[in-house]
């Protein structure tokens, strides 16, 4: 499974399905298995966005039906990059 890194910001709907349910943010994670991947580590921040997270899918094409089947709903806007492990990283500019 791929690493992928998703940030995402709410939007003003986003904020108030969370503000009235904020369950929704586990009953999002079950979705997101069930699509496929899973969220490994998952962090609310202060900032230009509001979560990171830690998410590993067999695929950049399973995160990007993810993205897209998410952020359709007009709840939440996502930045999402590939994460390398350091040591995979090392062993590539080593080749």
């Amino acid at each position: 499974m791929a690493t992928y890194i998703m940030l995402s910001t709410l939007t003003d709907d986003g904020r108030k399905t969370l503000k009235s349910k904020p369950s929704r943010i586990k009953e999002v994670n079950k979705e997101i298995e069930g699509m496929g991947a899973k969220v490994v580590a998952q962090y609310a921040v202060l900032g230009p966005y509001d979560f990171i997270n830690v998410v590993e899918a067999p695929d950049n094409s399973t995160i990007a039906k993810i993205s897209v089947e998410l952020g359709s709903r007009g709840t939440v806007q996502f930045l999402t990059m590939p994460a390398l492990p350091i040591d995979d990283f090392i062993k590539t500019l080593k080749a």
